[in-house]
């Protein structure tokens, strides 16, 4: 069975900053539980961030300019929260390459895990197209990367090629 790493709130653990968690389509989780091994994980959680937290966001960049020194992380209480970050991204890839994972469903919009969107900088909600630090690393190292939102595309990967 194909392993999976999941991210830890899309599967009801309530570790995101404001200690709440995300809901996916139960067809979609339905799916996920029964067709592959979920590795779940919170790179956020595992770099000893506290739950709750400040929300924290990207500031001018996305998550490759983070792991090149390019752009920070910052929580709207000004603390600069990018060596967590880029910790957890680590640990996540190494939790991939450790169980052979090529596939990731991670938490849109999240300064760490958005595959596709993120959140501007500005602490106003507003998104911009970007990924955050554990899915941007993960990408450069080969593991694609879906969304809470794309469970379909895995979905339809892994029938065509499993």
């Amino acid at each position: 069975m194909e392993k999976v790493l999941v991210s830890s709130c899309l599967v009801g653990n309530k570790v995101r900053y404001n200690a709440s968690c995300l809901s996916v389509p139960t067809p979609d989780l339905d799916w996920l539980i029964s067709n592959v091994e979920l590795v779940v994980f919170c790179p956020e959680v595992f770099s000893g961030l506290p739950t709750p937290r400040a929300p924290a966001e990207i500031i001018k960049g996305n998550g490759i300019n983070v792991i090149q020194g390019l752009a920070q992380v910052i929580g709207n209480d000004g603390i600069n929260v990018t060596e967590q970050f880029l910790a957890g991204a680590q640990q996540a890839l190494k939790i991939c390459q450790e169980h052979e994972i090529k596939y990731a469903v991670l938490a849109e919009n999240s300064p760490s895990c958005g595959s596709s969107k993120i959140y501007d900088g500005t602490f106003s909600g507003i998104n911009v197209d970007g990924s955050g630090v554990t899915a941007s690393l993960l990408e450069r190292e080969g593991i694609k990367v879906f969304s809470q939102h794309t469970i379909a595309s895995l979905k339809e990967k892994l029938t065509l090629h499993g």
